[in-house]
């Protein structure tokens, strides 16, 4: 039994070695194709349209365009305050419950996202990357969020994750690092869950205070 077990094991292993790139760029090439649609025919209020419409299942997708840097049609930071005020915002108050899977869904999706994009980094290489028509970081800007893995190793990508600017921008570096899989994935969506909070409180007290009356 036991030697059937690393059969199998060894099988998917090596399933694995040959075809993990094809199956991970095939996914990502997937959402490409999607990240093109939405950017040739969508804006920001066309965002805000599918997720009126269709709620948490459209925003699900939308987060992991986002995390794969593929959502070239809206502002990230714009989403869950916009799907907080679509899909959970009462003449009563707020829903908490639908809050919750909202920063559920944006957390999940994100970090699908960006493990995507950290895979294809680990196993296809930074040039390779930087040679695709859709991966729209520049040379000179990754050079710069090298450094900062360098410096302050796997913890930098929950600190980069949880601000504005640098989002998502150690998930090549810490692919090509060949950081573990699974801390990369912890650490993503710590700092996803971070920076969606902090907009979200933010967004409320810009609405408490009138603050966005003036734009």
């Amino acid at each position: 039994m036991a030697s059937l077990e690393s059969a199998d094991r060894s099988r998917l292993r090596g399933f694995a070695e040959d075809y993990g790139l094809i199956l991970v760029a095939g996914f990502f090439f997937a959402l490409a194709v999607a990240g093109v649609l939405l950017f040739v025919f969508g804006d920001e209020a066309f965002a805000q349209r599918i997720i009126d419409d269709y709620g948490l299942p459209a925003l699900l997708p939308i987060f992991v365009l986002e995390g794969a840097m593929l959502l070239y049609f809206a502002p990230s930071e714009a989403l869950v305050p916009g799907a907080i005020e679509l899909l959970a915002t009462e003449p009563a108050g707020y829903e908490w419950g639908t809050i919750a899977l909202i920063f559920a869904v944006a957390t999940v999706g994100a970090t699908v996202g960006q493990v995507s994009l950290f895979l294809l980094a680990k196993r296809g290489g930074r040039e390779w990357l930087l040679q695709k028509p859709w991966f729209r970081i520049e040379e000179s800007k990754l050079d710069r969020f090298d450094g900062w893995f360098d410096r302050w190793g796997k913890w930098a990508v929950l600190v980069s994750n949880a601000l504005l600017f640098t989002r998502g921008m150690l998930t090549v570096p810490a692919g090509v690092a060949e950081m573990d899989v699974r801390e990369f994935a912890a650490l993503s969506a710590v700092g996803t869950l971070i920076f969606e909070a902090w907009l979200a409180v933010a967004y409320h007290y810009a609405v408490s205070l009138g603050l966005l009356n003036f734009f």
